[in-house]
């Protein structure tokens, strides 16, 4: 399941994701509403996250303008605003879900499953190219063909579902750091080489005809061998 993050609290978007990413969801995380208008009208989600008193536009009126473009993504409004006007001005304007803060962390992931659930098209549970497939439930790298398979660790399952999203696309180094490791990580780039590493050898002991192509100086793809 992949997730958009629009909550402008660095410390929380950075503790939520950590929450989401121990359940094999992937979060993009952004701080203010005009980012989370144009994320959520750029890419496909599985559900959204939304803040209400967010920089540059508040979150009500993001969601009003996600459902005038008819952006039917399943939305669930987090934000401590908890008053029953608040709530109704929420749910009038397209929310699935409306959870005031604090929450507990399961209370977060079940609602977020519940409007998934709910949702006009099923969250993404299974990722295949080639001769391999992606299971959400339980977080393992399967030879569609063998039936080998492999456990992938958090980090190495959010590369492989990015992989898996854009097919023989070249992913830039850039790219493949924000949405692994957040907008903010200050984490070095010779991390993503290991973890790419690491799953080029989980490719090769299921047995997959599948290499990850490396393009100096730019990035990743994920290809299929002749």
């Amino acid at each position: 399941m992949r997730v958009l993050l629009v909550e402008d609290e660095r410390k929380l978007s950075a503790a939520i994701c950590r929450l989401l990413e121990k359940e094999r969801i992937t979060a993009d995380p952004v701080y203010n509403g005009n980012d989370g208008l144009d994320w959520a009208l750029g890419s496909e989600y599985d559900a959204i996250i939304l803040d209400v008193m967010l920089p540059g536009m508040d979150g009500f009126s993001v969601l009003r303008e996600l459902r005038r473009n008819k952006v039917a993504t399943p939305v669930l409004i987090l934000t401590a605003k908890a008053a029953l006007e608040d709530r109704l001005t929420g749910l009038d304007s397209g929310a699935d879900y409306y959870l005031p803060k604090p929450f507990e962390s399961a209370e977060l992931i079940s609602c977020l499953h519940a409007i998934t659930r709910r949702g006009t098209q099923a969250p993404v549970m299974r990722l295949a190219y080639g001769d391999i497939a992606l299971e959400q439930k339980d977080g393992k790298l399967k030879n569609t063909e063998s039936g080998a398979e492999v456990k992938l660790g958090a980090k190495e399952f959010q590369l492989m579902e990015l992989f898996l999203r854009n097919p023989a696309q070249i992913l830039t180094k850039e790219t493949m750091q924000d949405r692994v490791w957040g907008l903010e990580s200050d984490a070095e780039y010779n991390n993503l080489e290991v973890y790419v590493s690491f799953l080029r050898k989980k490719l090769g002991f299921i047995g997959s005809r599948m290499k990850i192509r490396a393009t100096r100086g730019v990035g990743y793809a994920l290809e299929e061998e002749p």
